[in-house]
C-alpha cells in the first residue's frame, strides 16, 4: 500500500494497492524559476490519472491534523496546503490520484505540508476553512496558507471543484500561481 507523508502528521493509507500503476512521463528535473520556489513538475497531457481512494482520513482527525500541519510548516518553511474534500467526491479522489503522482509529490512535499480534511457530506469541518474567510460550496476546495495563516489564495479557493474537467498541468499551474504569492 502506498502512503503519503504528510510532515509530522500520522501517514495516510491512500488504498492505491489495488490500482494499476501508471506510466508517468514528466520532465526528470522540476524546472527551478530563477526568483521564487521551484517550479511544479511538467506534466505530459497523455497520461491518465488514476483517482485515488480513501484519501480524507476520520473527520474528527481534521482539527489536530491542521494544527500539526501549521507546526511543521513553520519549522521547515513551507506553506500549508488544505484539501478539503470527502472520499465520495470523484473530483477529489482526481485531485488526490494527482498529488500521487512521484513527481507531483516531491513537487508537493518541498513546497507545502499537504493535510487533507474530510468534509463530510459538505457538513463537517467546514468551521476550518471559515478561519481563513472561505465558505466551502463545493469540493475540492483547496487553500495555500502561510505559516503565519495568511490565505494566499483567496480569489481562488474553489476553483478546484471541476478538478476533473481541468487538465493536471492547468492544476499544478495553478497551485504554483498561489505558491508564488508569499
Amino acid at each position: 500500500m502506498l502512503k503519503r507523508k504528510f510532515g509530522v502528521l500520522t501517514s495516510l493509507a491512500l488504498g492505491l494497492s489495488a490500482l494499476a500503476p501508471v506510466a508517468m512521463p514528466c520532465a526528470s528535473d522540476t524546472a527551478f524559476a530563477e526568483d521564487g520556489p521551484p517550479a511544479p513538475p511538467k506534466i505530459d497531457s497523455s497520461v491518465q490519472i488514476t483517482p485515488a481512494k480513501d484519501v480524507y482520513p476520520d473527520i474528527a482527525l481534521a482539527k489536530t491534523q491542521v494544527e500539526e500541519a501549521f507546526a511543521t510548516a513553520a519549522r521547515t518553511k513551507r506553506k500549508v496546503l488544505i484539501d478539503f474534500g470527502g472520499n465520495w467526491c470523484p473530483d477529489c479522489r482526481m485531485l488526490a490520484g494527482l498529488f500521487n503522482q512521484p513527481e507531483v509529490a516531491q513537487w508537493l512535499e518541498s513546497q507545502f505540508v499537504v493535510v487533507p480534511v474530510n468534509v463530510g457530506r459538505i457538513d463537517k469541518n467546514l468551521d476550518i476553512a471559515q478561519q481563513f474567510g472561505v465558505t466551502i460550496h463545493e469540493v475540492p476546495t483547496v487553500l495555500i496558507v502561510t505559516p503565519g495563516r495568511k490565505l494566499l489564495n483567496a480569489d481562488g479557493a474553489n476553483t478546484l471543484g471541476n478538478a476533473r474537467a481541468m487538465s493536471s498541468q492547468s492544476v499544478l499551474d495553478l497551485l504554483d500561481k498561489w505558491n508564488r504569492r508569499g
